[in-house]
């Protein structure tokens, strides 16, 4: 691996763990930390950096771990505190970081502090969450919408007030506005970082504050299509306030107090996030790093999608470090959204060479080094709140958590010898890690040797980055540090495709994925070179 002097997260690729769905250790269907401490192996083969933990605290799983009862603790469901530290201490030892999941927005309903909140008026924490009298007809304060369907906006005849829910009303909306509430924040976050976490992944930022005013949000004046009412909204008073970045400083100088490089990553989702991404990333006093949806949702991978999403994103002062993801817990396969069955693994095989070419911090999700495949979940089957809410118009989320399969003729492929929490993809067991394992020309091992390349070349870790071209079915670009230049170039077509740069007897190709002559490039194929002179 190359030596670095710039901290260890600039470039690494992070694995993200679903952990209800990446192994299950006690036969209850439910992934667990055991299970993930069991294959914490797989993961450091693959050569990775870090390992991002989606939740696993107390809840009730209303939300599936986004809705937090207890900050400080595991939910019994995955394990125990000690099997928390059994798990940190074997991915330190095999060279991995942990990175887990904040979520600072909102909490349970059951949480403690929202307990108290909606006692009365008077006490406490009455103003830890964002409480509103009724309109004089009753109706809630203004007209700010749910993500997850309905108004923003939930009764409680304890208090005689609506509180604020920008998600399920089991998720109350936490009030940053309040210097004692992000100070419970921040003894969260020393909690964990006591225990050895290497970082934050901080949940849905952008909805961490609110207008005090409660402004009605104007209607959305896109055409796009809608399914929820929150589509209906410009979303400019409910989230994205000017003083989200003053609490992500009062994070950072709480990282910034313990020993070595640790990373946070914020999530931005929105139609146009990259403002506030940049504002949360700038300077040296606010977050190492920003997540962006570009790729989660998009319909195509096309030149043009990836060239407009990196020109967010110079290399120039001021301009904090990007992460990007092709897949997560919350969107669809990659694979499914943007290949047809029979391109699946070439397509593949070049979606993982771009990925790791990126400039910025890759994230990888569980079982995309697999080539897994979007789940269909029929209705009864379904978990996700947000599916079951709106069905069948929103894409299920559970088709994307489904869980991960280790081996192809074991029962439920490996991943529980009970019945999991939901279903396996039909195909799955066929790309389970031990078959892929033996076939030394299957994805696991092309993703093993392309995280190997990054890892190995200077430029594709942290160099600067040249669109040299991004027409229907080619993209060409250069990454380039002072003492090396890349060249890389992908076919995002099924068609054969010929691309030659300015001097070919320039280049020395090291890798490539596909069918490649020279510069003629297969259907889904694509070419790394390095500049020989």
């Amino acid at each position: 691996m190359a030596t670095r002097s710039l901290p260890w997260w600039r470039g690494a690729v992070i694995y993200q763990v679903y952990p209800r769905s990446f192994a299950d250790s006690n036969a209850d269907g439910i992934g667990d930390l055991p299970g993930i401490t069991r294959h914490l192996d797989h993961i450091a083969s693959l050569g990775i950096d870090a390992v991002w933990l989606s939740p696993f605290f107390t809840s009730p799983m209303a939300d599936f771990g986004y809705d937090v009862s207890d900050y400080r603790n595991v939910d019994p469901v995955f394990g125990t505190l000690a099997q928390f530290d059994v798990l940190i201490a074997q991915a330190h030892a095999l060279g991995l970081k942990i990175i887990i999941d904040q979520v600072y927005s909102h909490s349970s309903n059951q949480h403690a502090w929202f307990q108290e909140s909606r006692a009365d008026r008077t006490n406490a924490r009455a103003d830890w969450y964002v409480w509103s009298d009724a309109k004089a007809d009753g109706s809630p304060p203004n007209n700010w919408q749910s993500v997850f369907g309905g108004p923003a906006w939930t009764w409680d005849a304890r208090r005689g007030q609506y509180y604020l829910h920008n998600f399920l009303s089991e998720q109350p909306q936490l009030n940053q506005h309040n210097p004692a509430v992000q100070d419970a924040t921040l003894e969260i976050a020393r909690f964990w970082l006591d225990r050895g976490v290497d970082g934050f992944r901080i949940d849905a930022i952008n909805f961490a504050m609110h207008d005090p005013a409660l402004t009605d949000n104007p209607p959305a004046t896109d055409t796009g299509r809608r399914t929820r009412p929150f589509d209906y909204q410009q979303h400019r008073h409910n989230q994205s306030q000017p003083e989200i970045p003053l609490l992500l400083e009062r994070v950072r100088a709480v990282i910034d107090s313990y020993d070595g490089d640790r990373f946070t990553v914020a999530e931005v989702a929105g139609p146009s996030p990259e403002a506030e991404m940049h504002a949360f990333t700038s300077g040296e006093k606010r977050l190492s790093s920003a997540y962006g949806f570009n790729f989660l949702y998009a319909p195509a991978l096309t030149p043009a999608l990836v060239r407009d999403a990196l020109a967010e994103w110079p290399d120039a002062p001021g301009i904090g470090w990007p992460s990007w993801a092709f897949e997560n817990h919350d969107a669809p396969r990659a694979l499914s959204r943007w290949a047809a069955p029979e391109h699946h693994n070439a397509f593949a095989q070049m979606k993982m060479a771009l990925l790791l070419c990126l400039r910025g911090n890759i994230f990888l999700y569980q079982g995309e080094e697999l080539g897994l495949t979007q789940v269909e979940i029929a209705f009864e089957d379904l978990r996700d709140p947000e599916a079951i809410a709106n069905w069948p118009l929103t894409l299920s989320r559970d088709g994307v958590r489904t869980p991960m399969p280790w081996r192809a003729d074991a029962p439920h492929a490996g991943f529980s010898v009970a019945r999991p929490w939901l279903p396996l993809g039909p195909d799955h067991a066929a790309l389970a890690v031990d078959r892929q394992e033996r076939d030394p020309l299957s994805l696991l091992h092309v993703t093993r040797r392309l995280i190997a390349l990054r890892h190995a070349n200077p430029a594709l870790m942290t160099g600067s980055l040249t669109i040299l071209e991004a027409s229907d079915a080619i993209l060409a670009f250069e990454r380039a540090t002072p003492e090396q230049r890349l060249l890389c170039v992908f076919n995002l077509s099924a068609d054969v495709m010929d691309w030659n740069p300015a001097t070919p007897r320039s280049w020395r190709t090291i890798d490539g994925v596909g069918q490649v002559d020279g510069w003629r490039l297969g259907g889904f194929a694509a070419v790394i070179a390095e500049w020989a002179g």
